[in-house]
């Protein structure tokens, strides 16, 4: 397994334009205070993650659950079903073929 680039930089702290430079990439306007309170928070993380890599080993498979786990998928058949027009009957109100409802969201949605 090769060697993560994050643990050749262990306990090395992020600099302030290391973390600008990620905010561009990442098209995140952060504030001159925000720089400074994450750089040390991302350094700690990548320290994490740099303990992790370690501890794999190539022997290991990776997993995403502990248990095995399949899905299981019904046919996709095509049933007889109600037409539009049956299903809209029964609705207080219709608005082009569907069903209208109360807006919810305000207007900034």
């Amino acid at each position: 397994m090769a060697e993560p680039a994050a643990s050749s930089g262990a306990g090395h702290a992020m600099t302030r334009d290391e973390v600008a430079r990620l905010a561009q990439l990442a098209r995140i306007d952060l504030s001159d205070a925000e720089l400074d309170h994450l750089a040390p928070q991302l350094a700690v993380i990548i320290e994490s993650v740099a303990v992790v890599s370690s501890v794999a080993a190539d022997e290991v498979p990776g997993t995403s659950h502990p248990l095995p786990v399949r899905n299981v998928f019904r046919r996709d058949v095509v049933r007889p079903s109600l037409a539009p027009e049956e299903v809209l009957a029964g609705a207080p109100e219709v608005e082009q073929s569907r069903f209208s409802v109360p807006r919810i969201l305000g207007e900034e949605a």
